[in-house]
């Protein structure tokens, strides 16, 4: 390659980060070069960057690259690299499993044995490996999924927020003509409720201000403002007749994942997306027995790239209206202000680290 420099966000020590020039990473054994086209800034990204999830082991190390909602094309591919070439443009995924251990060769490579084992061939992009805030990265070709032609690279950054969501209504099912509830109107909240509906589910959406109205212009069949009905359950239960058959927790608070339980039918299914603080360790388990009701863990996206982008591609879901805000990489401070401020009824932030081109 002609440059051997780039621009990236580092992470110096909790809370302190800034645009660095760096080498360009050289791919390895199957691995291939990509020059990031667009990045969107994950609601986990915050945690890392102010080291409040280091417990996690997230970063690993300072200075560290984090990042993990991307869309590239890849310029230089390594040895062993069958299926992408120079010139391709792909979506990318934090999780990349060794492939060798139980759980990936189940196919639940999010869940790999080998977890924070370079040397064994696992990868968690952004939080245990260094990740995408950068013009150029080096990825793993398991974690690369070519767009379709009519994807745009910004449409592409939301494959991670779209197939955690996808992820979730696998696991609960969706009732064709039943009801969903989703818990959170934020980009995961909304992006539920777009793929429930596109299966066949009237859904509720829960939550307050511009983000519940957002949730509204987008499809939400109901709208239920917790501030403003003192009993969310109780409501749920009276326009389901007895309960929603699939509930979907994007909130990540203590309340929600109690009422998560409590406002599905008996017989249903509750997927738990947010992952909880110490406040948020606690299940309505009565309920839960009583009701015979299945709860489910959803972690990450596993084998669900290439279906989300083929329902984008057909026009069967419509993710753009989540982005709401672009900067460029010397911007960084400003677009994180933006996401966590919510400013300006910001949702998927976005960041161009090559300029405003999409070739």
């Amino acid at each position: 390659m002609n440059k051997k420099k780039m621009r990236a966000v580092q992470i110096k020590a909790p809370g302190e980060y800034s645009v660095e020039t760096l080498p360009i990473p050289v791919p390895g054994y199957g691995e291939v070069l990509v020059m990031v086209k667009s990045i969107a800034i994950c609601g986990s990204d915050p945690g890392i960057f102010s080291g409040k999830v280091l417990k996690n082991g997230w970063p690993p190390y300072y200075p560290f690259v984090a990042g993990h909602e991307f869309a590239a094309q890849v310029v230089e591919v390594g040895e062993g690299v069958t299926d992408l070439k120079p010139g391709d443009r792909v979506a990318g995924e934090a999780h990349c499993g060794c492939g060798t251990c139980e759980m990936c060769k189940k196919g639940f490579y999010n869940l790999c044995l080998n977890y924070g084992k370079k040397e064994a061939g696992h990868h968690h992009y952004g939080h245990s490996s260094e990740g995408c805030y950068a013009q150029y990265q080096v990825y793993d070709q398991k974690a690369l999924t070519p767009l379709p032609e009519n994807v745009s690279y910004d449409l592409g950054t939301l494959v991670d927020t779209t197939g955690i969501a996808y992820n979730a209504l696998r696991l609960t099912g969706v009732e064709p003509g039943g009801y969903t509830a989703i818990i959170g109107p934020g980009p995961m909240g909304i992006a539920a409720m777009i793929l429930a509906k596109a299966l066949g589910s009237a859904t509720i959406m829960i939550g307050r201000g511009k983000r519940l109205e957002k949730a509204v212009e987008m499809g939400a069949d109901v709208a239920i403002n917790f501030e403003e009905c003192p009993d969310v359950v109780g409501e749920v239960k009276r326009i389901t007749k007895g309960g929603a058959h699939q509930v979907i927790e994007a909130a990540g608070n203590a309340s929600a994942y109690f009422e998560s339980v409590q406002m599905a039918r008996k017989g249903g299914h509750v997927a738990l997306v947010s992952i909880p603080g110490e406040d948020g360790q606690q299940a309505a388990l009565k309920t839960l027995i009583m009701n015979q009701i299945t709860l489910h863990g959803v972690r990450a996206n596993p084998n669900c790239s290439r279906t989300v982008l083929n329902l984008m591609s057909q026009g069967t879901i419509q993710m753009e209206p989540l982005i709401t805000h672009i900067f460029s990489i010397e911007d960084i401070h400003e677009a994180f202000d933006t996401f966590t401020g919510r400013k300006d009824g910001a949702l998927k932030v976005l960041i161009h680290p090559n300029g405003e081109g999409e070739d």
